[in-house]
């Protein structure tokens, strides 16, 4: 199997390392070899000098599409979880790594400051946080990703299945019994794939 990056984009908290390990764990029994690059232990880990402006978000986004290239030529399915705001970079990335899949882990805002895992929007409110993205930084949405899951009105395991569909669809993972897809997902799945031109 030839390896691809899948990129999961959104808000803080909108649910892209939880989606991140599902889809890990379903692709691990599927055979696949898969990492995940989850934004937070990268910053922690590879770029720990970098502060919150644009440019050092964008050298940030840079970095993990760097090694996710790497990974994604030597056979391997390279997860990325991060806020990554800009499209600019996000479409540099693709651009650099060819075998590319976004996702965009779509949350509202309101659902997202009540559900606040880490306390980041209300700090962001009351301006302990600068450049925080969705309050006082902007966030880009993807303008044309592969997938689109409402993180903020769906479960866990329909936004899993939606990316698996889209994944088994481009012929980038192995296939399982479609039972279990919902007929309206066939649907939306194929008409966004149709949209952007695969199918």
């Amino acid at each position: 199997m030839k390896g691809f990056t899948l990129w999961l984009t959104g808000l803080s908290g909108s649910g892209k390392s939880t989606l991140a390990r599902e889809v890990e764990a379903a692709l691990l029994e599927r055979g696949c070899r898969v990492e995940v690059l989850d934004g937070d232990e990268v910053r922690q880990n590879l770029s720990a000098g970098l502060g919150f402006s644009r440019a050092d978000r964008d050298t940030n986004i840079r970095r993990i599409g760097y090694v996710c290239r790497l990974l994604s030529r030597n056979g391997v399915v390279a997860i990325a979880a991060a806020i990554s705001p800009y499209r600019e970079a996000r479409a540099a990335n693709r651009a650099a790594i060819g075998r590319y899949v976004e996702v965009h882990c779509d949350c509202d805002l309101e659902t997202l400051k009540a559900r606040d895992p880490k306390g980041l929007y209300a700090r962001a409110a009351q301006g302990e946080i600068a450049n925080f993205t969705g309050i006082s930084d902007p966030y880009e949405p993807p303008e044309h990703p592969e997938v689109v899951v409402h993180t903020g009105r769906e479960d866990v395991e329909t936004c899993v299945r939606r990316i698996l569909r889209t994944l088994e669809r481009l012929g980038l993972v192995p296939g399982v019994d479609a039972e279990g897809y919902r007929p309206e997902e066939e649907a939306e799945i194929a008409r966004r794939l149709e949209d952007l031109g695969y199918l």
